[in-house]
């Protein structure tokens, strides 16, 4: 398997992992009565299972002093990585899982233009086309179609 079709079957996996995670999330919400306790479980495990694996696998930590030189937006990632856990733990009891990672999608289809299209957050600057507006809508389509069955 070339290296192409590897990232591309780990982003499926990652994709199929994001729905999973926020079903477990929902049930150790239910066990701890707080979507917030639940998103803190959640990344306390997370980053206990990170640091396992640096001390297990020996990984170099000398470029962690480096962070103090990335720009603050660089800094935001875990506030929204709780926010996104946080949503969806609180969203997929009150609208279902299908229509909370459909609109996760459609959101994520929608902000990845823009950021591709003006080149944000350091990514190379790849335009907004007729086919990727097309994309969008077919996901809004779906979208809409899983909400109204």
């Amino acid at each position: 398997m070339s290296n192409n079709y590897l990232y591309l079957l780990i982003a499926l996996v990652a994709g199929a992992i994001l729905p999973t995670q926020a079903g477990v999330n929902n049930r150790m919400a239910a066990f701890v009565e707080s979507p917030i306790i639940a998103a803190f479980v959640s990344f306390v495990v997370g980053t206990l299972a990170l640091f396992a694996y640096l001390v297990l696998t020996g990984a170099p930590l000398g470029n962690l002093y480096e962070s103090r030189n990335a720009p603050l937006y660089a800094w935001t990632g875990g506030l929204t990585g709780a926010f996104f856990v946080a949503a969806t733990i609180a969203l997929v009891p009150r609208i279902g899982m299908a229509m909370t990672f459909s609109l996760v999608v459609a959101g994520q289809m929608i902000i990845t233009l823009v950021i591709d299209h003006f080149g944000l957050l350091g990514v190379e600057v790849r335009p907004i086309s007729w086919a990727r507006i097309a994309g969008i809508l077919l996901v809004t389509g779906g979208v809409v179609l899983i909400r109204r069955f």
